[in-house]
C-alpha cells in the first residue's frame, strides 16, 4: 500500500482529471466517491482498478482477492483536491466503464434518454430504471454525462446493476424495433393515457429533455405515446418523476 500527500504526485493529477468528462472518454475510466458506491462497484466484477482512502481514517477491510487492484493512502489534502464535493467522504476508487453489453435475447426492458441534460435527473433515472427492473438504459441526442459525478451520487449504485449506452438515438430505435420490443414515447400532446397500456415483459420507453420533451422526430417512430394526467395546476412532471410512474406501470409483476 502506497501513501501519497503531495497534489503534485502524478497519479494524483490523473485522479483530478477524471472530474472532467474529456479525460473519463480518453481513458475509459471514472472516480467514484463514498462507502457505499464502492462497496456495490466491488460486486461488480472487473470494474474496480484503484482503491483509494484518506489516511487519517479507521482501515477497512474490503476483502479484496484481486491482486490487480491497486491500493492507496492518501493526505487530507489530496482527497480535498480530488472530490468535487464541499465536505469529501475519504474514500474514492478508479473504476472501468462496463463494456457494451446489450444482447436482445436477454434483455426486454429498455429505457431511453432523448436530450436529458440535468445530473441529478439522469441519476434518479438510472436509480429507478434499476428499481424497476429495467436492464438498459441509454442516453442519446444531447443527454448529459452518465459518469459525472452527480449523476454517479444520483444513482446510488444502479450503475453497476444495469448497462448504460450511449449513441444515436435513432439507431437503437431502429434496432429495438427490429426485434420486436413494443416502443412507447411520452407526449403530452396527441397522446393516450398511460393506464389505457396493459403491462408487458417486454417494451422501450422513452422520455425527453426536461424543457422540450421526446423530439418530433422520435415520436413518430414509437408505436404508441402515452401521457400522464395532470389533475393540479402544474403543466408537466420532472422528467425523473414521469419515467418512474411509466416504468412501474409498463413492467409486468413478477
Amino acid at each position: 500500500m502506497e501513501y501519497i500527500q503531495s497534489t503534485k504526485n502524478e497519479r494524483v493529477k490523473l485522479w483530478k482529471k477524471l472530474l472532467l468528462k474529456k479525460y473519463r472518454d480518453q481513458t475509459d475510466t471514472y472516480l467514484i466517491e463514498g462507502e457505499h458506491l464502492i462497496i456495490e462497484a466491488l460486486k461488480t466484477n472487473e470494474v474496480v482498478e484503484v482503491m483509494i482512502q484518506e489516511d487519517k481514517m479507521a482501515p477497512k477491510d474490503w476483502s479484496l482477492n484481486d491482486e490487480e487492484i491497486s491500493v492507496f493512502t492518501i493526505s487530507k489534502e489530496i482527497s480535498q483536491h480530488i472530490s468535487d464535493t464541499k465536505s469529501p467522504q475519504g474514500i474514492f476508487a478508479v473504476c472501468k466503464k462496463r463494456k457494451a453489453g446489450v444482447d436482445f435475447t436477454k434483455h426486454s426492458r429498455f429505457l431511453l434518454l432523448d436530450g436529458v441534460q440535468d445530473p441529478g435527473n439522469i441519476g434518479t433515472i438510472i436509480r429507478t430504471a434499476d428499481a424497476a427492473g429495467v436492464e438498459v438504459v441509454i442516453l442519446a441526442n444531447g443527454s448529459g454525462d452518465v459518469y459525472n459525478p452527480k449523476v454517479i451520487r444520483s444513482a446510488q449504485g444502479s450503475h453497476f446493476h444495469l448497462f448504460l449506452e450511449s449513441g444515436d438515438l435513432l439507431h437503437w430505435l431502429e434496432k429495438i424495433k427490429q426485434h420486436d420490443i413494443p416502443l412507447y414515447g411520452t407526449a403530452l400532446e396527441g397522446g393516450d393515457d398511460f393506464r389505457k397500456v396493459a403491462p408487458t415483459d417486454s417494451f422501450a420507453l422513452v422520455v425527453g429533455n426536461e424543457g422540450a420533451g421526446v423530439s418530433r422526430e422520435v415520436l413518430e417512430k414509437t408505436d404508441q405515446n402515452l401521457y400522464i394526467p395532470i389533475y393540479g395546476q402544474s403543466e408537466s412532471l420532472n422528467v425523473s418523476i414521469a419515467a418512474g410512474i411509466l416504468l412501474y406501470h409498463l413492467r409486468k409483476q413478477i
